[in-house]
């Protein structure tokens, strides 16, 4: 009989970490997939990423809608909660055998807390990560309530042990985003920016272009708006076609939004598109060519690493976690981000690292989903 694993997939990020998964355990012949689409990825203006979700053969076994507007620090918290209403009914529906919940999403918080409190074991990707803010005590908190993990890094690894798991928990396996490109073809096409539309002046995927993605930082509260400027004014100081893509859902989007907007009206620039969302694999495509990708998003660390992208990494978003050689990290102000951006294009040329995994991380996780002994029974391991 076939075991029951239970993916929740609930924003643009968490479906690009974890397609090639669904891919191996639908492929699997002792696993059944369960897919649950939630939160930011069933909404519009973040890209309607159920549809793409749809248009790779990907069916939901149920959908749930828990983003209260807003975002900001209460409806966020709401949004967890309303999150873990709508799980347990479907996780009574579905009956998983086990659940996988992804990295450090506020909803996966709901996943987890869902999982644990119905005695589902449950399974963890990129636990073990280091980067500060509340990512990192989502992360974390997640570990814990976890009973089974799949690190990408040694280094994770090695966190998740010292935190009390049990070793014989532990599998690294890479991450999954990995997966996609080690085996995405990188050749952009023609009409490959006609096709996400957007807003602003046309694109030539031939000529050179950077690419910008800034969330909110949810422990800085009330500062995106000054971060999001400050980036902006860095950015227009270079005469070079820029893709920028819309931050997410978290606490702190709109006051990211708001800077877009009003920048967007004041100047009108004739170099930057502004873009809801690609498919995971455009998305590697898209930093794969670009001659550097800027923010805060962990994109630019993971898979860049692997594709040799230059990054620069803006804030304190992703303060600690492993970096290979093609990232540069700076503050918020503006000619600090210009100065970093100036010597990507001019100077960086890196090699791929493998340091976030080899490419075969679904094949492992799925093989270990099928085979593993589960204990919901947790204890400290010192």
């Amino acid at each position: 009989m076939s075991r029951k694993v239970c993916i929740v997939v609930n924003s643009r990020a968490n479906y690009g970490r974890i397609k090639t998964v669904l891919t191996a355990v639908k492929n699997h012949p002792d696993l059944e997939l369960q897919l649950i689409v939630g939160a930011s990825a069933l909404l519009h203006r973040f890209g309607n990423v159920i549809d793409v979700i749809r248009s790779d053969g990907f069916e939901p076994s149920a959908v749930i809608y828990s983003i209260v507007e807003g975002e900001n620090l209460t409806t966020m918290a709401k949004s967890t909660g309303l999150a873990i209403q709508e799980l347990t009914s479907q996780f009574e529906n579905l009956k998983p055998d086990v659940a996988l919940t992804v990295a450090d999403r506020f909803e996966t918080m709901a996943t987890a807390i869902t999982a644990s409190y119905m005695n589902i074991p449950l399974a963890h990707t990129q636990g073990g990560e280091v980067t500060g803010s509340i990512d990192e005590s989502v992360r974390h908190a997640i570990t814990k309530l976890a009973h089974i993990h799949f690190p990408a890094t040694e280094k994770a690894a090695e966190n998740i042990i010292r935190m009390g798991e049990n070793p014989q928990s532990v599998h690294i396996t890479g991450c999954p985003a990995i997966d996609i490109c080690k085996n995405v073809d990188k050749n952009i096409p023609e009409d490959f920016f006609r096709k996400y539309k957007g807003v602003g002046p046309g694109l030539d995927p031939f000529k050179p272009y950077m690419v910008v993605l800034q969330h909110p930082v949810t422990t800085e509260f009330g500062e995106g708006f000054m971060q999001i400027s400050e980036t902006l004014e860095a950015i227009r100081q270079f005469n070079i076609q820029v893709v920028w893509l819309w931050p997410n859902v978290d606490a702190g989007s709109d006051d990211i939004s708001k800077g877009l907007r009003v920048f967007r009206e004041k100047y009108r620039p004739d170099n930057i598109h502004f873009f809801r969302n690609f498919s995971p694999e455009d998305y590697v495509k898209l930093i794969g060519n670009c001659r550097c990708i800027v923010g805060n998003s962990s994109s630019g660390i993971r898979e860049g690493a692997w594709l040799g992208t230059p990054n620069v990494t803006v804030g304190s978003r992703q303060f600690g976690r492993e970096c290979s050689q093609n990232v540069m990290h700076v503050g918020y102000k503006r000619d600090e981000i210009e100065e970093a951006i100036k010597y990507q294009l001019n100077h960086g040329v890196y090699p791929s690292d493998h340091l976030y995994g080899d490419g075969h991380a679904d094949e492992r996780i799925a093989e270990i989903l099928a085979t593993a002994e589960f204990n919901i029974h947790k204890k400290l391991c010192y």
